[in-house]
């Protein structure tokens, strides 16, 4: 079963919207990576890290998650892993990189 994605574009209607309604956000990109670049009040936790966050993660329960990465391709992974723990969660297509490009300019690209 493919893994729901969400675009850029609806990312940040989202993230416009009422502080209640608002997704977390989970970057499962490295340390160095989330450093350089990382979009606000996200959550560092790398891909390879992530089991050892299983119980941390019940928190956002009941709330949806969007997991993001550099190009949307180990958030994918990441989604599926937070599914399979029960949580609403989704991959941002395209990762930062495209949410840099056609959403806010001003966040640095690598």
């Amino acid at each position: 079963m493919p893994i729901p994605e969400i675009t850029p574009a609806e990312l940040a209607r989202r993230l416009a919207g009422p502080p209640e309604s608002r997704p977390v956000l989970v970057d499962v990109r490295f340390v160095h990576e989330h450093e350089w670049v990382a979009l606000p009040d996200s959550v560092l936790m790398p891909l390879p890290e992530l089991e050892e966050h299983a119980e941390a993660l019940q928190a956002f329960r009941g709330r949806p998650v969007v997991v993001y990465c550099h190009h949307g391709v180990r958030s994918l992974d990441g989604a599926a892993y937070l599914r399979d723990l029960g949580l609403e969660a989704v991959s941002l297509k395209g990762g930062i990189d495209l949410y840099s490009r056609t959403v806010d300019p001003s966040l640095p690209r690598y």
